[in-house]
């Protein structure tokens, strides 16, 4: 297999054993960043190898043995292990929900019939512990479709929590794909004045109908200058980068005030060119930090990990304060999975977040 190319095989299912449960797979969210780069193969883990012990990526060997398809996307790319990805790249994904339909000896936590959200790649069905499922039964009379957000969601609660909102601060947030989407709405429950920077008309209006102040398309130039009108000429309290543009993050340390936060959490590709470090990040005091959901920020460590964050935003969104079901743009069948890659690669302006639909077992 090559960079974009796409194929829907048949996978055996794996037995059931004691105290485990079988979850059919009811639908499964194509991830713009990570899948995406592996999908046009613009990802660095395709050239360069990962290395835990040192935490840093090298273009050469680094002594160990390759893990290959599945395995080395999830170790590489997430940053769990060692190794490049090689295609073929086997069930990528980490949107899924879906329903309880066996239980194994012993499981008492979970009933059939019960819908469960979490990360399995885009595979009809898995087994996973009664205790990881229990952990995320989606609640109430919440749609269904809503969980395959559990994960992305957590990205951009990290975001927010990285960002270190305060009551009353101006927020712009570069870039409202799915996750700059469910950023405005986390900055807004904090009690900022969110403002949003795109380029894609349809992105801009439903950010102002999820609760963004102000929309400034990028297109019509002046953003940083937008935004220092907006707020009295000081410029903006944080910055949220979650495009993975470089010109975005460079006009986002633009419109920040002076000694004030930039935060990264898009995934960048190739070299930063459209960076101009010696212009507004050096004169006006500029912070960057980085945010990557494998880690919280350092004063959070004891209280907050990747379950907290799930488990709050599932909450946000089952009791009405976070708006999900609105950023489904698409829903198509899973035999459909190729024409659904090429549609968030090659008409963005018109896909938002797309959900493979898998037949209910």
């Amino acid at each position: 297999m090559s960079p974009r190319a796409v194929v829907v095989v048949d996978e055996d299912e794996k037995p059931l054993g004691p105290g485990e449960v079988r979850i059919r797979t009811l639908f499964s969210g194509i991830s713009t960043g990570t899948e995406m780069s592996l999908y046009r193969g613009t990802s660095p883990f395709l050239d360069k190898e990962w290395d835990p012990a040192t935490r840093l990526l090298s273009s050469g060997t680094i002594g160990q043995k390759r893990p290959t398809g599945q395995t080395a996307a999830r170790q590489a790319v997430l940053g769990l292990g060692p190794g490049k990805v090689h295609y073929p790249v086997d069930a990528t994904g980490y949107e899924e929900v879906g329903r309880v339909v066996e239980v194994g000896e012993g499981v008492e936590s979970v009933s059939v019939g019960q819908v469960v959200w979490g990360t399995w790649g885009h595979r009809g069905s898995v087994v996973r512990p009664a205790e990881y499922a229990s952990q995320r039964v989606l609640g109430g009379e919440a749609s269904p479709v809503i969980g395959v957000f559990s994960q992305i969601a957590a990205i951009a609660l990290n975001v927010v929590l990285d960002a270190d909102i305060h009551v009353g601060e101006t927020v712009a947030v570069f870039g409202v794909g799915v996750p700059g989407q469910i950023v405005a709405q986390l900055a807004r429950l904090n009690g900022a004045r969110v403002v949003v920077v795109d380029g894609i008309g349809k992105r801009l209006e439903l950010a102002k109908k999820l609760g963004a102040s102000e929309v400034i398309d990028f297109n019509q130039g002046g953003v940083a200058e937008r935004i220092r009108d907006l707020t009295g000429g000081l410029g903006a309290d944080v910055c949220l980068e979650v495009s993975g543009s470089y010109a975005a993050l460079q006009e986002a340390i633009r419109s920040v005030a002076y000694s004030a936060r930039v935060v990264a959490a898009g995934f960048f590709q190739g070299e930063g060119s459209r960076l101009a470090l010696g212009e507004e990040f050096h004169h006006n005091r500029a912070q960057v930090v980085c945010s990557q959901i494998f880690g919280v920020a350092p004063a959070l460590t004891y209280r907050w990990d990747q379950n907290r964050l799930q488990q709050t935003v599932m909450g946000l969104a089952t009791s009405g304060q976070l708006e999900l079901e609105a950023l489904v743009s698409h829903v198509l069948p899973v035999d459909s999975a190729p024409e659904a890659f090429r549609l968030l690669d090659e008409s963005p302006e018109q896909a938002l977040e797309v959900v493979l639909k898998f037949e209910e077992g």
